[in-house]
């Protein structure tokens, strides 16, 4: 079995990955300025989200937060990113989107430590943590957003009652992320069991395959610049270039990316 089967089959796996492999990215990426970790998103005819001068080489990372973070309104919300990476889609929810507070999560100290430096925004803060053990009292937040990180985790199950556990009565969950088809059912299973209420949801995987396809040249820049040479085919699975085998599979209907709206009962 091929090492990125692996690394998403396997709860140990997946543990490796949060405790090894992103703070390993950090370090390898923290220079060149990496701010997104998530695959992308593009429609057919392109949107044109208008953007800042800085934000365009992130454009296709970018659209697929908006496509995630605008299924409501934001603004004036206190918001919670869970897994949010080296701080992009954080940052840019809160300088767009208008929320009242956002606040980004994370287990990779470096991670975070890279977010504190990079993205000095008012009303942005980040803090280390844990997505099945939230680190924040009950009924905190108005909104919580979750980009592309929950196959990751050991204990799915749990974060979804962490979700629902920090949701103020109303609140909403938004997310998006993607399973291999031996894992669906087990993942709609958990969801329909979660404490919150299905809103909206839409397979994605046409978007992100754009997306991905966009990203292509830059990602494979940035592989062959900065892994050495033993992590480029995992890094071109990570990073979905066209023609990879996440690529291929998403591409070949064996792989399903979704975007989900929850909102947590009154």
């Amino acid at each position: 079995m091929p090492l990125i089967d692996h690394l998403l089959a396997s709860r140990l796996a997946r543990r490796a990955i949060w405790t090894f492999w992103y703070p390993f990215l950090t370090r390898r990426l923290r220079a060149a300025e990496v701010l997104f970790l998530n695959y992308a998103f593009e429609e057919d005819p392109p949107r044109g989200l208008a953007l800042e001068p800085a934000d365009e080489p992130d454009r296709a990372c970018i659209q697929l937060y908006h496509h995630v973070a605008t299924q409501t309104d934001l603004r004036g919300k206190t918001v919670l990113e869970v897994s949010c990476g080296h701080g992009g889609g954080a940052s840019w929810v809160a300088r767009t989107l208008r929320p009242a507070c956002t606040t980004g999560l994370d287990l990779n100290p470096p991670g975070v430590a890279f977010c504190r430096q990079r993205h000095r925004v008012e009303g942005l803060a980040f803090v280390q943590g844990d997505a099945e053990a939230l680190p924040f009292p009950t009924g905190t937040f108005d909104v919580v957003i979750n980009v592309e990180a929950s196959h990751c985790y050991p204990h799915f199950p749990r974060f979804l009652a962490e979700v629902a556990r920090v949701l103020r009565p109303g609140g909403e969950f938004l997310y998006a992320d993607f399973r291999f088809n031996p894992g669906l059912t087990e993942w709609e299973r958990d969801l329909a069991a979660a404490p919150l209420t299905l809103r909206a949801s839409r397979v994605i995987n046409a978007e992100v395959l754009r997306g991905m396809h966009r990203n292509s040249t830059r990602s494979t820049e940035l592989i062959v610049h900065h892994l050495p040479p033993w992590l480029h085919g995992l890094g071109r699975d990570f990073a979905g270039i066209t023609g990879s085998r996440i690529y291929a599979a998403l591409e070949r209907g064996e792989l399903s990316y979704r975007s989900y709206h929850f909102a947590k009962p009154r």
